[in-house]
């Protein structure tokens, strides 16, 4: 963990997992500053509700800026770690005319944080990647010295991201780790993921429609536990490394109904359709580097995790916007 108070900085903020992150920050005692553009991907009272706990701290201050053109410079002077979780998310929708902005908000924007991040006194930057760099993997439980083959424009932008925070890490010593998260689940997951759009259905008593033949497995990670790892990652001796953090066991998606079934004590209705383009059969984490160098174990298994999650969406069903668009329906990031 981080050995003392400092200020840090956390891109994506916002977000499901970066809101998260900042709350464990502020709780260590740490100065958080919050960078997000608040994008339309999905509704801002969304994004404004996971940073109520947060915003109520006075050691966190948010920046409401697109890291493309922000003034990166002033935000991360005198920062030791910068956190970066912003990014355009989605398999589906990162096919066709949506690709210029996978290209923005996960290249571009890569870019010119890293750019904002030369000559400073940065000690660490942990870059939050994915499980999609993998693409079909021929090994499970899968290693980090896999070849990464992406087989979506999604996973292909993160891989590039990878790449590129190696490339400024070699060329003027950024101190950069890369963490690849396997499908993060738990209380402010997106609208667009699946668990979300699982939950949705059952209280509306409609079909939930299932990509494939449902025996497509994930390795599912509670968000907690994602965040412990990532703060880890911070001052562990991991620069230059890749380290996926995966939830310990794979399993189908017909078990996660199953399980979520048994939690609401509501009949699922399964529509099956098609399997689309850039959907991934399996994915399974190897995570004996996380705990080699971290000295970390995912503790929240998925049906804990799953209730967990489910007793918060039916607190907050009522009062947030639901998800407009049937962007991605494929668990994961």
């Amino acid at each position: 963990m981080l050995s003392e108070p400092t200020r840090v900085v956390v891109t994506g903020a916002a977000g499901f997992i970066g809101s998260h992150l900042c709350e464990r920050l502020l709780a260590d005692g740490h100065e958080v500053v919050g960078i997000d553009s608040f994008s339309d991907y999905y509704a801002r009272e969304r994004k404004d509700e996971n940073l109520r706990r947060a915003r109520a701290h006075q050691a966190f201050t948010l920046e409401m800026a697109d890291l493309v053109d922000a003034d990166l410079r002033r935000i991360v002077d005198g920062a030791t770690v910068v956190f970066h979780l912003a990014g355009q998310t989605g398999v589906r929708p990162s096919w066709g005319g949506h690709f210029d902005r996978y290209v923005h908000d996960n290249i571009v924007a890569t870019q010119r944080l890293l750019e904002s991040l030369r000559g400073t006194d940065i000690q660490k930057l942990v870059f939050a990647s994915s499980e999609s760099v993998y693409g079909d993997a021929e090994m499970f439980p899968t290693k980090e010295s896999a070849l990464p083959r992406p087989v979506s424009p999604y996973g292909m932008t993160k891989l590039a991201a990878e790449h590129l925070a190696f490339v400024y890490m070699r060329s003027f010593g950024i101190p950069a780790t890369a963490l690849r998260y396997f499908t993060v689940f738990g209380p402010r997951q997106r609208p667009d993921m699946a668990f979300c759009r699982f939950m949705q259905a059952l209280v509306d008593n409609q079909e939930i429609e299932i990509f494939g033949d449902g025996e497509q497995t994930r390795e599912f990670t509670y968000v907690s536990d994602a965040v412990d790892g990532t703060v880890k990652a911070a001052s562990a001796d991991v620069v230059g490394q890749i380290i996926n953090l995966g939830g310990g066991s794979r399993v189908t998606v017909n078990r996660v109904l199953d399980t979520l079934e048994d939690i609401s004590r509501i009949k699922v209705r399964r529509r099956h359709l098609a399997a689309t383009p850039g959907d991934l059969r399996h994915t399974g984490a190897s995570i004996n580097l996380a705990r080699e160098r971290l000295g970390w174990e995912p503790r929240v298994s998925l049906r804990e995790g799953l209730t967990r999650q489910w007793e918060w969406f039916q607190e907050a069903r009522d009062s947030l916007p639901r998800a407009t668009s049937s962007t991605d329906q494929r668990p994961g990031l």
